[in-house]
């Protein structure tokens, strides 16, 4: 598939996908009640959207390639992925 607009890009259809989860998630419960957080964690996830729009309208491939940082935020995702594992098994036993 032949990418043509910002909305093309599969990362900018997840983000958006996030975006509306984020959304639905933070109108409920406690999370609701803490307007800084949840303020906080919409603009993130919407900034992802964003920053992905502006990089693909510069058209700029350089804007995707930013190794260090994306080695770097592949790092990060690692490590919340082993917390949320060890939170699990202790919420779990």
């Amino acid at each position: 598939m032949k990418v043509e607009k910002f909305e093309d890009l599969v990362a900018w259809q997840k983000a958006r996908e996030l975006t509306k989860q984020i959304h639905e998630i933070t109108k409920q419960g406690a999370f609701s009640k803490d307007y800084g957080l949840c303020d906080q964690i919409r603009r993130a996830t919407v900034s992802v959207m964003s920053n992905l729009t502006e990089g693909f309208e510069r058209g700029s491939s350089s804007e995707f390639h930013l190794d260090d940082a994306t080695k770097l935020a592949e790092e990060v995702s690692r490590i919340i992925g082993g917390l949320k594992t060890a939170v699990r098994k202790r919420n779990n036993s």
